[in-house]
């Protein structure tokens, strides 16, 4: 039911209105009247009428003042204004505030019901108007989500009709995508940035197109976003051009699977994992499952990858010289995990017998002889895990200890002790307990409770720690802590 209001200083004017319109005819409710100015904008800001009925002259504002205010504050509000005075000025005013009915006292009850009923006219069209403008904009946002879909499934073949349906592609600067393992409650507001969700079966997409490059303010903002939702996502790198929309949907999706695998929470970056240089095209799907089955000593997913490629291989109808093709470079690529491991060992003692490959003549047999092959890389990989392994995290402990006011990163902590970084942060997590990020959170953090009960100020302790945000700092440390730095440091000062 629609809610009217009516404003008039002469109480026979508002006893009248109230008593001889049908108002429940017209599905109206007349839930309030005043007979001045003030009170008047009071009720309508209160009970947000649509439609509104008001004398000219009132005392404390009067009628043409009062539209004023409330077609700003509300703008779907409908005005019947009457008045003593048919003063063109008035009529003029009253027009271009955009008033339904004019009506020159005395009025009538049959104007009155005119005006009403030209109000509604107008209230009807305007309701079908917005629910056709939304199930437009409905529309348009289903076509945009697809085309989205399709643009980080296949790529630039795609772009031309996304930037159809995209109505800022001029604004465009660069994109991100970030993958998450469940669907996000809410997510965060950045300024510059437009946000498309997408469902793509089990995964939930969130593709981030920014407006202004580089996106310093759009990270921070993610992180203490990060920070305050448990929920797990991984993001790809940000691509000044659409073109590499999928790569970064691929990274997104590699670096949710490595948090799942590392049984994480909150935001892993793809830049964590395999450092600033770009893989994207490095691997294809199966070399990425290969890989991650044998850094993590994972006979199970390995076996899982080489079904999954025999049958690739299957349907691609691959000939027998692509196929051999394509076999050995996931042996390859194997080795390639070995050198990760070991960067001394010489891989020439490791010959491929590509003469084997060769002489086969199934698919059946090619796919017995890649089993074999690297099942052998893993047993190797498994042999040597221990040596590797202790050596590695005891050195990575001493760098962290010396190193840790300063940025480290995942890739040059890996490389000071001479490992892969996704195969370091495996080991360092099994060795730990925890992630290294977390390691050097926690130590950062121990650290600066010492700082800070030998009396260093906060900001001070802040830097010395590796955290050039003091608020990022703060946030960290109630965090662990339980209370802030400042709070921290006056507890132990008073003792």
């Amino acid at each position: 039911m629609l809610k009217a209001v009516a404003f008039d200083d002469e109480k026979i004017v508002l006893l009248a209105l109230q008593s001889v319109i049908e108002w429940e005819n017209y599905g109206i409710e007349l839930v309030g009247t005043a007979d001045n100015g003030v009170d008047a904008i009071q009720m309508v800001r209160d009970l947000n009428p649509d439609i509104v009925l008001t004398d000219i002259r009132m005392p404390g504002m009067d009628g043409l003042e009062l539209i004023e205010v409330i077609s700003m504050e509300s703008p779907a509000t409908k005005f019947i204004v009457f008045s003593g005075f048919n003063e063109f000025e008035y009529v003029r005013r009253a027009i271009g505030l955009g008033v339904v009915d004019y009506l020159e006292k005395p009025v009538t009850v049959n104007k009155i019901r005119s005006a009403i009923e030209k109000t509604i006219r107008q209230i009807v069209h305007q309701l079908e108007v917005n629910a056709m403008k939304s199930k437009l904009e409905e529309n348009h946002k289903d076509l945009l989500e697809k085309a989205t879909q399709d643009l980080l499934l296949n790529g630039e073949s795609m772009l031309e009709k996304w930037a159809g349906l995209y109505r800022q592609e001029d604004r465009i600067q660069a994109i991100t995508v970030l993958a998450f393992s469940d669907k996000p409650d809410k997510l965060f507001e950045v300024a510059l940035s437009d946000m498309i969700r997408i469902k793509n079966g089990a995964e939930h997409l969130v593709v981030m197109i920014h407006y202004e490059f580089p996106m310093e303010s759009i990270w921070e903002t993610l992180f203490e976003w990060s920070n305050e939702n448990t929920i797990l996502f991984g993001s790809g790198r940000t691509y000044g051009s659409l073109v590499d929309a999928p790569r970064s949907y691929r990274e997104a999706l590699r670096a949710l699977r490595y948090g799942r695998f590392m049984k994480e929470n909150g935001w892993i970056r793809i830049q964590d994992i395999e450092g600033n240089v770009d893989f994207a095209n490095a691997l294809n799907r199966h070399e990425e499952a290969v890989v991650l089955s044998l850094r993590t000593l994972d006979k199970e997913a390995l076996d899982k990858a080489l079904v999954s490629f025999e049958k690739w291989v299957e349907t691609q109808k691959l000939d027998p010289e692509k196929a051999e093709h394509e076999i050995l470079k996931l042996v390859y690529r194997g080795l390639e995990v070995v050198k990760d491991v070991d960067q001394e060992i010489q891989l020439s003692g490791m010959i491929i017998p590509h003469h084997e490959l060769s002489g086969m003549q199934t698919r059946e047999e090619m796919m017995v002889w890649l089993q074999g092959r690297l099942e052998l890389i893993m047993n190797w990989l498994r042999a040597n895990h221990d040596s590797n392994k202790n050596a590695a995290i005891k050195k990575a402990l001493v760098y962290l200890d010396a190193n840790y006011g300063n940025d480290v990163y995942l890739q040059e902590l890996a490389e000071y002790v001479g490992l892969n970084p996704t195969y370091f942060s495996l080991l360092f997590r099994e060795e730990m307990g925890i992630t290294y990020i977390k390691y050097l959170t926690n130590l950062r953090i121990e650290h600066a409770k010492t700082m800070l009960r030998e009396g260093l100020r906060v900001n001070e302790v802040s830097g010395k720690v590796g955290y050039l945000n003091n608020r990022h700092f703060n946030e960290i440390f109630k965090k662990q802590v339980g209370m802030t730095p400042g709070q921290y440091k006056d507890k132990h000062s008073s003792q």
